[in-house]
């Protein structure tokens, strides 16, 4: 019989159909399995201002992971969970780096009222402008086109979305020379472009999944990915689950699987797998 599972999905590629929703399938579902007493969540590279509009209606009792782990989302109290901020002097090395190569990214600061002010050069990429607009409304985040700080002790993530050689030219020397947590992979949307995120050292969905587990008092943890910064918590999970449009190396290391996010192959698993209980 198994007892108190966890299940944790990624959500871009994974629970999100191509459209970038929960389908409707996959929310009645969710909300059953919730009602069933099923524990649910997700564990995404998105801030809450994206994450609480998602899956508001999915029934989901327990913090989502946020941020790629740099904090947790309670849905109930609309709140960020022990945030972890990136020191300030790491924070200034790193933000050099990105000036050394005349690119500027998008620098996240999490504020005292839990809503992130995120800032940026007025001049932007095609990914970065294509990344704006689909976020320049929410409630949860506003964007200051003021430049990027020099300094800050409220620093949650830096982030930029471009060119795939760019990216990891960063990458690479950002991993050569800080302790700094760091997280690049290809767009799943785009081949050609590729993502970087920059975190407080430690920081990873790995590590925020072991929390998670151990404040639910979970014994058995399944997690369920598509893309290379899903493979963390892949390697800590009791199961690891790749959907059938994941990443060929995201697919070999899981232990199973399923279908693809356009089929709602998250939400029929667990149902599954949660009736075997």
């Amino acid at each position: 019989m198994i007892s108190k599972t966890i299940y944790i999905s990624d959500l871009d590629g994974t629970l999100l159909n191509s459209n970038s929703v929960v389908s409707d399938e996959s929310v009645e579902l969710l909300q059953s399995l919730g009602q069933r007493g099923a524990m649910f969540t997700a564990a995404t590279a998105r801030t809450a201002a994206t994450v609480q509009p998602l899956l508001q209606n999915c029934g989901i009792t327990i913090p989502a992971i946020v941020i790629t782990g740099a904090a947790l989302w309670d849905f109930g109290k609309q709140k960020y969970v022990n945030p972890i901020f990136i020191p300030s002097e790491t924070y200034r090395h790193v933000i050099g780096v990105f000036r050394s190569v005349g690119y500027l990214p998008f620098v996240y600061e999490l504020q005292q009222d839990d809503k992130m002010c995120v800032y940026h050069t007025p001049e932007m990429n095609r990914a970065e402008t294509e990344f704006y607009e689909q976020r320049k409304r929410l409630v949860l985040k506003h964007f200051e086109f003021t430049g990027v700080p020099d300094d800050g002790d409220r620093i949650i993530l830096v982030f930029g979305t471009g060119p795939k050689s760019l990216v990891n030219a960063i990458a690479e020397r950002l991993s050569n020379e800080s302790d700094c947590s760091i997280s690049a992979y290809p767009d799943i949307f785009d081949p050609d472009t590729a993502l970087i995120e920059v975190f407080a050292p430690g920081v990873n969905k790995a590590a925020a999944v072991k929390r998670l587990a151990e404040y639910t008092g979970a014994e058995r943890v399944v997690v369920f990915g598509d893309n290379l910064n899903d493979l963390p918590m892949m390697r800590v999970a009791d199961l690891s689950v790749a959907v059938a449009n994941a990443l060929p190396e995201v697919r070999r290391e899981a232990r199973l699987v399923i279908g693809a996010n356009n089929d709602n192959a998250v939400a029929r698993f667990i149902d599954y797998d949660f009736q075997k209980a």
